[in-house]
């Protein structure tokens, strides 16, 4: 089944209603990803599940990702479907500070509830506003979020792993 709306269109749309607050956009292999202002995330949310020529109501994914080179080091990231329109979008919320914090999509999606709490528990972003924030996969008393780029990938002290031994 076809879309029965263009990324053009819906980038327009959305132009339109938040200007300066849609930051870029990009076309990759029919699917739109837009990046927008994190202090607008739930007011995007809100206008793309209540706007009646949109009905972006079923959120597929909700993540993060840790770019640590970067000044705001941390992305939430959306994937959301119109399945009237048949149309999927790709959010990005790139957010910053030493305790990465952007308001819970709880109160749109309800689907978000434990896509917020395994975000934050693999990568320590706080949702404001979520009813239970806490800890979903690890135990409760670790205190490093596993996946940040915070520590090597391989334990220099290991013998085993040196070139040499791979012909290197």
């Amino acid at each position: 089944m076809e879309s029965t709306i263009t990324n053009e269109v819906f980038l327009q749309k959305l132009t339109d209603k938040f200007g300066d607050a849609i930051i870029s956009s990009v076309d990759d292999y029919g699917m739109l990803t837009v990046t927008a202002d994190s202090s607008k995330n739930i007011e995007i949310l809100n206008y793309l599940y209540d706007e009646p020529s949109l009905q972006v109501q079923f959120m597929t994914d909700l993540t993060g990702v840790h770019y640590p080179e970067q000044e705001l080091a941390f992305c939430v990231v959306y994937h959301l479907h119109s399945l009237v329109n048949n149309y999927r979008v790709r959010f990005k919320f790139f957010i910053g500070g030493e305790i990465p914090t952007i308001a819970s999509a709880t109160s749109v999606y309800a689907t978000a509830n434990w896509m917020e709490r395994e975000t934050y528990d693999f990568f320590g972003i706080i949702f404001e506003g979520h009813p239970d924030l806490r800890r979903i996969l690890n135990v409760d008393e670790m205190v490093a979020f596993p996946l940040r780029k915070e520590f090597p990938l391989e334990d220099p002290n290991r013998i085993d792993k040196k070139d040499y031994y791979f012909g290197r």
